[in-house]
């Protein structure tokens, strides 16, 4: 693509890490995987943290930035725990016109309401200032119809 930024979309990387402090410290020990009592946390290829929310939901009880010896989890007093929110696709039930609401039974935040409508079941529609990014809906979709979306980039050399 010439002319323009490429950008990669990030793995999503355990609460309070950021993409930087992985890449820079991240020795791949495994240490907080082993620490995660939902048991979300595994490493990738490249030994590094990712979160699998296909397990389960991260809780934030920071039993992983505990078990960290080096400086990974560096955003605990810095931001949100998260750079992800989640994003309900087109193949979801409700938007298919089946009843389903699983997802916002889930979430432990109330941010997935479901607006009624004429003629069909309502559908669910994320609220981005409430979700933080948990998870707790990813893994009760019957029809993996729940996307996990990256919210911070890097460009695609970095």
């Amino acid at each position: 693509m010439l002319g323009r930024n490429a950008e990669r979309t990030l793995p999503v990387r355990p609460p309070w890490s950021r993409e930087a402090s992985v890449a820079a410290h991240c020795t791949g020990c495994g240490d907080c995987a082993a620490a995660c009592p939902e048991d979300i946390i595994r490493l990738d290829g490249r030994s590094r943290p990712v979160v699998d929310f296909g397990r389960g939901e991260c809780t934030f009880c920071g039993a992983c930035a505990e078990a960290c010896a080096v400086p990974v989890f560096t955003e605990q007093e810095a931001g949100p725990a998260f750079t992800h929110r989640v994003r309900i696709e087109a193949g979801c039930l409700a938007r298919r016109d089946v009843v389903c609401q699983a997802c916002g039974d889930a979430c432990p935040e109330a941010a997935i309401r479901f607006r009624p409508r004429l003629g069909g079941p309502p559908r669910p529609e994320v609220l981005g200032d409430r979700c933080t990014g948990c998870g707790a809906c990813v893994a009760v979709c019957p029809v993996d119809a729940v996307a996990v979306v990256a919210t911070e980039r890097v460009p695609a050399d970095g």
